[in-house]
Order: C-alpha cells, then structure tokens, then sequence
C-alpha cells in the first residue's frame, strides 16, 4: 500500500478533501518521525510500538577485499507489533 492509497482511503472513510487527507497524514508521520528521533517510545495500542535501538560499535568486514573496517555506533529505529497485529497477520 502506497501513500496515495492510504490517502485515498482516509478521503473516502472521513469525507475530508484530498489535501485535507494529505494533511493529516502527514501530521501524523511527522509526530512519530519527531518523537522516535527525541528518543520517546510512540505505542499505538492494538497495532505496535515504535522506538530507537542503540547499537553498539563493532568490527565488519568488507566482503569484497576481506579488510576489517570499524563500524561507528549508531541509533536505529525498531518497530515491535502488538498483540493484536500479530494475531491478525498470523491468521
């Protein structure tokens, strides 16, 4: 599913105008896009949770020349599905 068609579908369940859906949609993107990068927990009851994970700096290895390289940390962002959702995509 594309934005576009999520777009759609808010425009036909809500009646809201199409830049009104892209709006909304968008609000709500950016909230979460802004809350993940402050470090908060954004959990969205029946559906998941979402937050940042911290990894740790580690030895890789080029698989191309086989030369070790040092891989910096860094903070990466997890999605962990509820209950619900889990039963439903299990079905």
């Amino acid at each position: 599913m594309t934005k576009a068609e999520v777009v759609r579908l808010l425009m036909e369940k809500t009646g809201l105008s199409r830049n009104q859906s892209i709006e909304t949609l968008e609000f709500f993107l950016d909230s979460l896009k802004k809350a993940i990068r402050k470090g908060e927990k954004v959990c969205i009851v029946g559906f998941g949770t979402f937050y940042t994970k911290k990894k740790m700096a580690r030895m890789g290895r080029n698989p191309r020349t086989g030369e070790k390289i040092n891989i910096p940390p860094k903070r990466v962002a997890v999605f962990k599905p509820g209950k619900a959702f889990r039963e439903l995509v299990n079905q």
